[in-house]
């Protein structure tokens, strides 16, 4: 009861922060002293807790260096008309009839290239929103399109903060896991394409009806959608010409595309990460200064402090950026890594633990990761929290062997990274809506979302089924060899109930 009892209240400070807009660091150092405190009355040393604390935090800090890189670069990026180039070029392709669909694969390759779905839901799908509204497309496909776009890259591109993370909690290889990450999520994205251009079709049948083109928008979601449109009518006018606007903020030369160039070239060469990174900012500030003319104090300040344009529609579209705008994941991650400490220390997450894994043994560990994953996201309201704790409760279902750190980092990418922004309340999902001025209902629009754990889950189920029929089958031909009923220690706990060791 004590264990549920703080869980529960940490769960409620978290849900206070994000109800009330507030930054979720202060509730992560309360959680700190609340896991501490149940430390303490199990008679847990303090020293001891702090100790591990501190070693799981150390251990962060090669992921912490690459969110610190991912800063300065997504920074120069913007300053260099990096970004800007990719967007004025790539949007021009857009027209009525294929909106819904190009804008899911327009912010799926913005997201693959920089890594963030903040950041690509705030210029890509920015502008693919206002276009597509201005061309009367329905608001709430337009903004699934867009959420599940943006995710697509946070999920596998080499300079995402998610899959860094994963490769820090799993200990892989992370071109390794971005090769199986693109093999389990074909199917999905494919079939999102396929929904997408669906929608297109059905828009484009009932203008062609008399309709009009954004018609297709279901009653129950016109109050939404008209809401929608009206919050960015003004802004979608105002930024139809991107080419022109970008243009007279940027020098367009087709230069400015190297730094985005290098990491792919780069990352198809499997170089490692940090490497990467380093040659692509080292671009980039050539960029800035040969092409763009940035004095060099600006080009340091805008290092530290994020991009920051003149124009305020420029401003509106590309600020962000620096090493500041990633205090709050480095934050999260640091205090995140302590709880992990404080638990093995603990053992407070013990009888969960064992749950999981009855679980695990019942569906798979696929599946277990999956129903895991959903419940830390609800309960953590944001990303880097669910991936986290998801890791920390479904250690016991995997070994320590590579293809199982292996197969437990794709499962954390294909259920923890995709699924947190689809819970309503968390930050993963609401912030990148409201940056583009979707309506919530747009989370039910994001079908590569919950097709990719959907698909997962089937093809776990699929394997076990088959793997079972293959055993009975085996053992029927060959009585000698079949195995005697052992009962997994998990499962006997189960049938004779849990017994605690002392100091659980």
């Amino acid at each position: 009861m004590l264990e549920a009892g703080t869980m529960l209240l940490f769960c409620a400070v978290l849900f206070a922060s994000v109800a009330l807009g507030w930054s979720i660091i202060p509730a992560l150092f309360v959680g700190v002293l609340l896991f501490m405190g149940y430390g303490l009355v199990r008679r847990c040393s303090l020293r001891a807790m702090a100790s591990r604390a501190a070693g799981s935090v150390r251990s962060a800090g090669t992921v912490v260096v690459a969110f610190v890189l991912i800063g300065v670069l997504t920074s120069l990026w913007r300053a260099s008309g990096t970004i800007a180039f990719i967007v004025a070029h790539s949007t021009a392709v857009i027209h009525a009839a294929t909106v819904i669909p190009l804008s899911f694969l327009l912010c799926s390759a913005m997201s693959v290239l920089v890594g963030s779905s903040f950041a690509s839901a705030a210029t890509m799908g920015t502008i693919c929103m206002s276009l597509g509204l201005s061309m009367q497309a329905n608001p709430v496909m337009l903004g699934g399109a867009i959420l599940a776009g943006v995710y697509v890259g946070d999920r596998c591109s080499p300079v995402s903060t998610s899959a860094l993370l994963v490769k820090q909690l799993t200990h892989t290889n992370l071109f390794n896991t971005i090769a199986r990450m693109l093999r389990t999520g074909a199917v999905p994205f494919v079939l999102s394409c396929v929904v997408y251009v669906a929608a297109a079709v059905a828009e484009w049948l009932c203008a062609s009806g008399g309709s009009g083109f954004g018609a297709a928008s279901a009653a129950a979601t016109a109050g939404s959608a008209g809401s929608a449109r009206a919050a960015v009518s003004t802004n979608a006018s105002s930024i139809t010409d991107i080419g022109g606007l970008f243009s007279s903020a940027f020098d367009l030369h087709w230069l400015t595309l190297v730094p985005a160039l290098l990491v792919i070239v780069l990352a198809l060469l499997r170089v490692d990460v940090r490497l990467l990174m380093l040659a692509s900012i080292a671009a980039s500030v050539a960029v800035c200064v040969g092409v763009q003319h940035m004095e060099w104090a600006e080009l340091l300040r805008l290092l530290i402090f994020g991009y920051h344009a003149q124009n305020p529609q420029v401003a509106a579209l590309l600020d962000g950026g620096g090493i500041l705008s990633m205090l709050t994941v480095m934050a999260t991650v640091c205090i995140s890594s302590a709880y992990a400490g404080i638990f093995a220390e603990t053992r407070m997450l013990a009888r969960l633990q064992q749950v999981i894994e009855m679980l695990g043994h019942r569906i798979g560990a696929c599946g277990a990761t999956m129903i895991t994953a959903t419940c830390a996201a609800a309960l953590a309201c944001n990303q880097t929290l669910t991936i986290m704790l998801t890791h920390q409760l479904c250690g016991g279902l995997y070994g320590d062997d590579e293809s199982e750190r292996s197969a437990q980092a794709i499962d954390l990418e294909d259920s923890a990274v995709v699924i947190a922004p689809l819970i309503p309340w968390s930050i993963a999902g609401a912030v990148p809506l409201a940056t583009i001025n979707a309506p919530t209902l747009s989370l039910a629009a994001a079908t590569f979302l919950y097709l990719l754990p959907l698909s997962r889950m089937l093809a776990s189920a699929v394997r076990r089924r088959s793997g079972f029929r293959t055993r009975h089958r085996s053992q029927n031909q060959n009585p000698g060899l079949a195995i005697p009923h052992r009962p997994k220690p998990m499962l006997h706990m189960f049938a004779h109930g849990f017994h605690p060791k002392s100091g659980d």
